[in-house]
């Protein structure tokens, strides 16, 4: 039975193979080649993926991204859709699902919006409920940096507190759009902002994310 990491995870190399190795994404400084590597790293060398949060293993990190950046992007692309390897913890469900349905649907948005022509793209109830959870278990840890407090609202109502303190600054948006804004995309997610002028400008200059 396939699963949202599963599908995300075959859209993202969809979307990487008919963007080319060359073309822009969300990451700043990453073309597709670059974020292809990043995605195949993080999950089959876990080795050197740790150095995206730990210091001591940032060089460790570069050195492997920069050895896989220059491998022929055909085979990148393939690695992404092959999954993890057989030992890998990735290659339990529900660890996949835990750690990659949120991480391939940015991914993959990474690569649509920074492409002139994007369109939006509606997300099933099903799926968009899928990444509500996430958001309410992961939220306080993705905006621990955030300089105000921070509510996320969806457009049903519900609420989830991502940072307490003040001034509050509520954001309002479809899950989808949520996720994007609290992974540090915030000039690229569609969503409202309420909340003191200088606290919301102070929020979208953050640096939001893991």
């Amino acid at each position: 039975m396939s699963t949202h990491a599963k599908r995300e995870r075959l859209l993202l190399a969809d979307l990487l193979e008919t963007a080319g190795p060359e073309a822009p994404t969300l990451c700043e400084g990453w073309t597709t080649r670059d974020l292809a590597a990043h995605v195949v790293v993080r999950e089959r060398r876990l080795d050197a993926a740790g150095g995206t949060v730990l210091s001591a293993l940032k060089n460790r990190l570069d050195r492997v991204q920069g050895e896989y950046v220059v491998k022929p992007y055909e085979e990148l692309i393939d690695l992404i859709r092959t999954g993890p390897p057989k030992m890998s913890p990735y290659n339990i469900k529900q660890v996949d699902e835990a750690a990659n349905t949120s991480e391939f649907y940015i991914h993959a948005e990474d690569v649509r919006r920074a492409q002139p022509d994007w369109t939006p793209r509606e997300l099933d109830r099903v799926f968009a409920d899928s990444l509500w959870s996430r958001l309410e278990k992961g939220a306080r840890l993705m905006a621990r940096k955030s300089p105000v407090g921070l509510v996320l609202r969806r457009a049903d109502g519900r609420t989830a507190v991502a940072r307490k303190g003040a001034p509050v600054v509520t954001v309002t948006g479809e899950p989808g759009e949520l996720v994007l804004f609290l992974s540090g995309r915030q000039s690229a997610a569609d969503v409202q902002l309420e909340g003191d002028k200088d606290a919301v400008t102070r929020l979208l200059e953050a640096k939001l994310g893991f």
